[in-house]
Order: C-alpha cells, then structure tokens, then sequence
C-alpha cells in the first residue's frame, strides 16, 4: 500500500487554509489602517509641537512644512519624513497652509483613501485636533468639516 495524502485530504487542508485566511487578511488590513492613523494623529501633534516652538523663536508660524526639518531649519524641528510632500509617512502626507502670525493649520491626508487611510486630520494653532472621514485634500480641511477627536 503506497503511503501519502488522498486528493480529499489535500482540498480539505486547502480549504481550511482559505477559510482562515479570509477570516485574517481584513483583519490585518484593518490593523494596518489603524496603525498609519494613529502614527498620522504622532505625526500632526509632532508638527503642531514644532510649529508652536518654531514660532517661539521666530515672529511668525512656518510657511510650509518643510521649513521645520534639516532643509528649513538648523537644528531641526522636526524628521525629514514627515515633511515629505509627495511620499509622506506611514501612508499619510502632512502639510502646513493658511500660517500667519498667530494661526497655522496643519493637515494629515491619506496618500490613497481607504487604502492608507480612511480620516484625514486637522490641527490648528489651538491644539485641538480634529478628522474627517470625507475623501477631502489637505488643502479643504476645516474646523467646519471636521469632528473633534477623541
């Protein structure tokens, strides 16, 4: 009698394997979303630290995001990567608009919705952070079309 698995056995393990694997991947997927917004809600309390500090030092807030890493500033405020326009961190793209001398409003937009990230947050000079779960820019990101955050 030849010893080895029954096609029956190797479709029952293939199933099972499926099965389990269906039940796993939303799961990570959603632990994975979770964790870039929550590394995006670090990223935008760190930038809204920077842009307080920043304007310590200087009369008003920064221009732009990048004026608070190693190309805007020495020492610098804040990681080169969270002033990365284009690729960002973790999934989101962080930027500072709207800054004069005593308001700035930072952003954190998904680089893709609902792939990177489902909420898009906003911070301003007060503190108070906000997020939205419209697939809005970071450029129409307003304490008007936000909810507080928890």
């Amino acid at each position: 009698m030849k010893k080895g698995f029954t096609l029956v056995e190797i479709m029952i393990v293939v199933a099972i394997i499926v099965l389990l694997a269906a039940i796993a991947i939303p799961n990570l997927l959603r632990a994975r979303l979770n964790a870039n917004e929550s590394a995006a809600v670090a990223g935008l309390h760190t930038i809204s630290t920077a842009a307080q500090s920043y304007r310590a030092v200087n009369p008003l807030y920064p221009a732009a995001v990048d004026s608070l890493d190693t190309t805007g500033s020495t020492p610098p405020y804040i990681d080169d990567a969270l002033a990365t326009p284009t690729t960002g961190k973790q999934g989101y793209i962080f930027s500072i608009r709207g800054a004069t001398g005593s308001v700035f409003i930072s952003t954190a937009a998904p680089v893709t919705f609902q792939t990177t990230g489902v909420r898009s947050f906003f911070v301003d000079a007060s503190g108070v952070m906000r997020y939205t779960t419209a697939n809005v820019t970071s450029d129409t990101l307003t304490t008007a079309n936000t909810t507080l955050l928890e």
